[in-house]
């Protein structure tokens, strides 16, 4: 059996990072609302800017979520999809990966 642990609190530490990430980018957006026209156009470009940030965020925790799932129920390191181990290159690379080099292409 595999020992992960170190992989757990590297994914713990960056699950933390996007939570506070996503935490300022909240604060951020809604700190906006400056009534010059202008002013409110170029925010408007940054908050879209802000929000795509934050769905890439959220898409990533959904990701490290899975694997911290997957390490608590005992099947991190194998493909969802073939049951083949993922190797540790690929795990070192996309830590929170489900699928082997096959199955994610």
């Amino acid at each position: 059996m595999r020992d992960f642990t170190n992989r757990t609190a590297q994914l713990e530490t960056r699950r933390a990072e996007l939570i506070a990430r996503m935490r300022m980018l909240d604060a951020e957006l809604d700190s906006h609302g400056d009534p010059d026209w202008e002013e409110n156009a170029t925010e408007h470009e940054q908050d879209e800017a802000m929000e795509a940030l934050g769905l890439s965020a959220q898409a990533e925790l959904r990701m490290i979520d899975g694997a911290l799932s997957r390490m608590a129920a005992g099947d991190y390191g194998s493909c969802v999809r073939c049951g083949a181990e993922i190797s540790d290159a690929r795990l070192d690379l996309l830590p929170a990966t489900p699928f082997c080099r096959d199955c994610a292409r």
